[in-house]
């Protein structure tokens, strides 16, 4: 008659010996994984990044959001829900690119004195050379696992010019060897939103600066759980103190945001492929 401790002992080993295979590749044996259309780095499996890279995956977006006030009907969050998404669309429409996590602490306002959008409750601000070296030191990052084409991608004003820097600072320092590092700012610049709005009808007062029509219908279209209706009135709706909007969100849609995302991610698109197609980045 067998022994039933004795089997129950040879189940236990098998069980870890057939973990260990799976967790563990044998020796001289390099780990590999196989290739996926995942393009949040986030989501990825080192070994998957690896692979990915080596099959021609090289290039990388750096999206940069913010933590700052949306008015009383928009989230805090606004920028980086927007980034995320867009940056998503943009490395698949570039087919050789992935997205690293989204940088949520951006230059939003001196702190002690709250001005800008430290003026209201919620709001994080870095100082400028605070997020330039996050910046740089997240592209080193990149260029140490093989990227060659690194794109800096600000949803917001105040990342623009920081991101400038930083890229002709490392362009100026990897000259010779590279990557290029493309600071994508056409993408909140020059993407032709604003034009698009006027040319259905709405003025400059209606579209307005921040929190207005075009910040609302993109979160609309890609997370209208960021957004309180009812409180989408024009210049954030009457109130004693300040409402940190400036335009008439309650004239967004949806439908107006998916346009106006499409407008953004067209526009990146075709300015990270005609850089990547220039000369030496200067």
């Amino acid at each position: 008659m067998k022994n039933p401790k004795l089997l129950a002992a040879v189940a236990v080993i098998a069980t870890i010996a057939v973990a260990t295979a799976i967790f563990f590749a044998p020796a001289g044996r390099p780990l590999s994984a196989p290739l996926t259309n995942e393009v949040e780095l986030e989501n990825l499996t080192w070994v998957e990044m690896r692979a990915r890279i080596a099959a021609g995956t090289t290039t990388v977006i750096i999206p940069t959001g913010g933590t700052e006030q949306n008015g009383p009907h928009m989230v805090l969050g606004k920028h980086n829900f927007i980034i995320r998404e867009t940056a998503k669309r943009i490395a698949a429409a570039l087919g050789d690119a992935v997205v690293a996590p989204v940088i949520a602490y951006v230059p939003e306002g001196a702190i002690e004195s709250r001005q800008g959008h430290m003026a209201f409750a919620g709001t994080i601000s870095v100082p400028g050379p605070v997020f330039e070296g996050v910046l740089e030191a997240t592209a080193r990052s990149m260029r140490q696992h093989g990227f060659r084409t690194i794109v800096l991608l600000g949803d917001s004003g105040g990342n623009q010019q920081p991101q400038q820097k930083v890229a002709r600072r490392l362009n100026k320092k990897w000259r010779a060897t590279g990557p290029r590092v493309i600071a994508a700012d056409a993408y909140y610049r020059a993407n032709g939103g604003r034009d698009w709005l006027k040319s259905r009808g709405f003025t400059d007062a209606a579209i307005g600066r921040h929190a207005g029509i075009q910040d609302t219908s993109e979160l609309l279209a890609i997370y209208p759980q960021g957004v309180r209706a009812k409180r989408a009135l024009p210049g954030g709706g009457a109130a004693s103190e300040p409402t940190g909007v400036d335009g008439d969100p309650s004239k967004a849609t949806a439908e107006i945001g998916n346009k106006l995302l499409q407008l953004k991610v067209e526009t990146a698109v075709r300015e990270i492929r005609a850089k990547q197609n220039a000369g030496p980045a200067q």
